[in-house]
């Protein structure tokens, strides 16, 4: 079979339209997913799953002094409420909450540079300020032409504390800076509700050894405003056509091909996928993963969560097969994450777009500059890879995750933090 990149476009276009985590959208890609499956004579299932899905009813950021202003602000979900009439304090910037900048905002409504990570929230937490504010963006933003995002406080992050968060542009943020602002009120008001998102799984039988499985994944979620097009309808049409292969070509070995919901709010699906279905993850040996690609103008990239020996083959083997491409070892935040975390070496590719050249996690995510020659390519590094996993004739590498790759999964996951906090 003939890789065919107009056809992966055009599947492109079919999902091409916002699909958040537990929203009927997503369960409708998910549907035309599993058609596709269906139609080519791999007939898949939609496997449910629950998701905690927060609901911001109201959410303000008004500055009462040296001067009064209301700030465009979208509230965190399943961040604390506010209490009636809202939370009125003291307003600091920290910046990025180094140690001098702490010692005055206990009590405060703190501003910072960026979003929150485990690191940064820990240290608000330990500094005991009493809301947050974050920012996204650049100062040439046009408020017509561009949307501020809502953001989730994770459960992650609830294990070291919860205060009412809100997050704005930045070039709100540098007038606050700017002209003093010295106290301010946050209203929020929120709720929790469970949702249920969906992965698409399909299988095609290995004719020598079907016990064992190399699968091959992609998210096909979105994030609010956005097309995710490029991040990651493109990592499903590609996947989509890989299958096409293995139906018309069955290979010796299992292969597997799951399409994950959820993967936007912490990688829920892939989480998911792994523990229902942990006596099968025992006969996993591979996990390929697609995440983001297409764009015009970018670099393909292949990262090994496995073994250096691996890395080292990839080297070779996209030179043998002349294609361009950079490799390394290391992790890859996606949904090889949870697979690696359950000690199944994964391959990650990706096809990332040039400085300038592409967007992701907004509305500029759209087809504009993808394209079908360039879907095609990236697809034709990672059929060659998988084709020859899921054919050889033995299994050449260690179901096994090295010490230095457990270590970079750890940290990613911040085990260690999460460790000390439930023993705090």
């Amino acid at each position: 079979m003939e890789i065919c990149g107009k056809r992966e476009f055009e599947l492109l276009e079919k999902i091409g339209f916002t699909r958040i985590a537990g929203s009927p959208e997503e369960l409708q890609a998910a549907e035309i997913l599993k058609s596709e499956c269906d139609a080519m004579g791999a007939p898949a299932v939609i496997e449910p799953f629950e998701i905690e899905q927060g609901i911001v009813e109201e959410a303000t950021l008004e500055i009462l002094e040296p001067f009064q202003q209301e700030i465009p602000v979208t509230g965190y979900q399943c961040a604390e409420n506010t209490p009636e009439g809202g939370l009125v304090a003291d307003f600091l910037y920290v910046e990025d909450a180094d140690e001098v900048s702490l010692s005055q905002a206990k009590g405060k409504i703190v501003l910072v540079n960026g979003f929150l990570r485990v690191p940064l929230f820990r240290k608000l937490m330990k500094a005991g300020v009493a809301g947050i504010v974050t920012m996204e963006g650049e100062l040439r933003d046009k408020r017509e032409e561009t949307d501020l995002s809502t953001r989730k406080l994770r459960r992650t992050l609830r294990a070291f504390g919860n205060v009412p968060l809100v997050h704005t542009r930045v070039l709100d943020a540098i007038e606050l800076v700017r002209k003093g602002a010295s106290k301010a009120r946050i209203v929020l008001k929120g709720r929790t509700e469970e949702r249920t998102s969906h992965n698409v799984v399909a299988t095609v039988l290995g004719t020598e050894r079907p016990e064992e499985i190399v699968s091959f994944g992609a998210h096909y979620d979105s994030v609010a405003f956005s097309k995710g097009v490029y991040d990651n309808g493109a990592g499903s049409v590609i996947n989509m056509e890989i299958l096409r292969h293995f139906v018309e070509h069955p290979p010796k070995r299992t292969v597997k091909f799951m399409w994950y919901g959820s993967e936007e709010i912490g990688l829920e699906g892939s989480w998911a996928y792994v523990k229902a279905h942990k006596e099968e993850l025992e006969h996993h040996l591979l996990m390929i993963n697609v995440d983001v690609g297409g764009p015009v103008l970018g670099v393909d990239k292949i990262t090994a969560t496995a073994e250096d020996k691996l890395a080292t083959y990839l080297e070779y083997f996209v030179k043998l097969e002349g294609f361009a491409a950079q490799v390394k070892q290391g992790i890859y935040s996606s949904d090889s994450i949870p697979f690696a975390d359950s000690g199944v070496p994964g391959v990650n590719f990706s096809r990332d777009g040039a400085q300038g050249a592409s967007y992701i996690h907004n509305r500029f995510d759209t087809l504009s500059f993808l394209s079908a020659e360039m879907l095609a390519k990236t697809t034709r590094h990672v059929l060659a890879f998988g084709d020859a996993m899921a054919n050889a004739v033995v299994f050449p590498v260690e179901r096994k995750i090295p010490q230095n790759i457990v270590e970079q999964v750890e940290k990613y996951l911040y085990k260690k933090e999460l460790s000390e906090a439930a023993g705090q």
